[in-house]
């Protein structure tokens, strides 16, 4: 894959179960009420809270849910930018949508 573009489909299709978009949107959640908290308190231990919580949701997702590997091991940054679009979309009702492009039901 070259682009976020190609990427973003097949992130949503590695999400196809629902429960592993709740556990995602959660740790995702709760990484930005921790990052949230981190800045306002100066703490780093916040910080490093907010990576564990946000990556043990989503693993718990992909190990025990969707039985595949975190896209996370193969293209970092773009999982990680991804997990935020998608939390996002989730946040606004919009996700659905992406899903059925993708090919993934809702």
């Amino acid at each position: 894959m070259q682009t976020f573009a190609e990427f973003w489909p097949f992130y949503l299709r590695e999400h196809s179960r629902p429960t592993t978009r709740r556990l995602h949107f959660a740790g995702t959640t709760l990484s930005l009420v921790l990052l949230l908290s981190a800045l306002a308190l100066r703490s780093g231990w916040l910080v490093l809270a907010a990576l564990v919580c946000g990556y043990a949701f989503a693993w718990v997702g992909h190990f025990f849910v969707e039985h595949n590997r975190p896209a996370t091991f193969k293209y970092p940054l773009w999982s990680f930018a991804a997990d935020w679009k998608m939390w996002a979309l989730a946040f606004r009702g919009r996700l659905g949508a992406e899903l059925a492009r993708a090919g993934v039901k809702p």
